[in-house]
């Protein structure tokens, strides 16, 4: 066992996935100083027997707050929503937690490194999903002239969960979190405030996307103590595509200086023909390389 965890959770329709983000993590010859553990939302004896030698350990997954039957519908990846703000309770033999969604993969270790750097001293570690090339921020449904509706999908979630219309105008247009990949420490104060925000979230609005906004409350509103880490740390592919360095075989920033992206996330998923790549792993996409050409490439690991 080590002091520092990446924790992930899939059920069987996200396997594959999840042996993915395993293997990505594994590569890495630093993968030796964590320890890798997984929640289990559905995955089959199968499955969990598959992995078993390649994580330190796997639990069950629980609603940990209590969610009613109607509001589950028989999904019970949804736990994930729900689970990810009580890490300790699971794996409480560490001291810093690293949360990767299974539909992410590790490139470089040095995204890794400052996850880990960026939760010290109580800190939540996270990304925001804004930086150099990201042409829409928000939304607007134009009346007449110069007098718009402005669209947050930050305050509807926020109002449709009862969250009080002074919190959600603050958390209306600020950078949104992706809470798809974050750190934190055992005994980090945030872990408490999330929970509470987590548990309001959830007695009045939708189960999917409440640790999000539970998340983004706990930032903007309660100021939790954040370092914001680069776009690189979680890139997330649908709001805008990586390029191609040939020379190195990476995937890279699409404007100068090019860094090395360090953990590619598919969240909301690539599609081609309504066939999202986080299903099929043989569908391509057009990809620009540094050097100007195009090539057709996954963005899923490469073992």
């Amino acid at each position: 066992m080590t002091k520092n965890t990446i924790v992930t959770l899939a059920d069987s329709n996200y396997f594959k996935m999840l042996e993915e983000l395993i293997d990505s993590i594994n590569k890495h010859q630093e993968s030796k100083s964590i320890s890798i553990c997984v929640l289990d939302a559905g995955l089959t004896i199968e499955q969990v027997e598959t992995i078993k030698k390649k994580v330190y350990k796997i639990e069950k997954a629980n609603w940990d707050i209590e969610v009613p039957n109607y509001k589950v519908g028989g999904k019970e990846w949804l736990k994930s929503q729900v689970s990810r703000a009580f890490l300790p309770n699971y794996f409480p033999e560490f001291e810093k937690y690293l949360w990767i969604d299974c539909d992410a993969w590790v490139q470089d270790w040095k995204c890794i490194e400052l996850y880990f750097k960026a939760c010290e001293n109580g800190k939540l570690g996270i990304t925001q999903t804004m930086g150099p090339g990201y042409r829409i921020m928000s939304k607007a449904s134009w009346l007449f002239g110069s007098l718009a509706l402005i669209k947050s999908q930050n305050f509807k979630h926020a109002r449709s969960s009862g969250i009080k219309n002074e919190d959600a105008r603050k958390i209306a247009f600020a950078p949104h979190l992706n809470i798809g990949v974050f750190s934190l420490e055992k005994d980090s104060p945030c872990w408490k405030v999330w929970q509470a925000n987590l548990k309001k979230a959830l007695s009045k609005g939708k189960i999917f996307g409440s640790e999000g906004l539970a998340i983004n409350i706990s930032v903007y509103v309660d100021n939790v103590p954040t370092e914001f880490l680069p776009l690189n740390c979680n890139w997330i592919a649908s709001n805008l595509l990586p390029k191609f360095d040939n020379k190195t075989n990476i995937f890279v920033e699409p404007y100068l200086p090019n860094y090395q992206i360090g953990i590619m996330h598919l969240a909301a998923g690539i599609w081609v023909k309504e066939v999202d790549m986080r299903v099929n792993k043989n569908l391509k996409i057009e990809i620009e390389t540094l050097s100007g050409e195009k090539l057709l490439k996954s963005l899923r690991f490469q073992n």
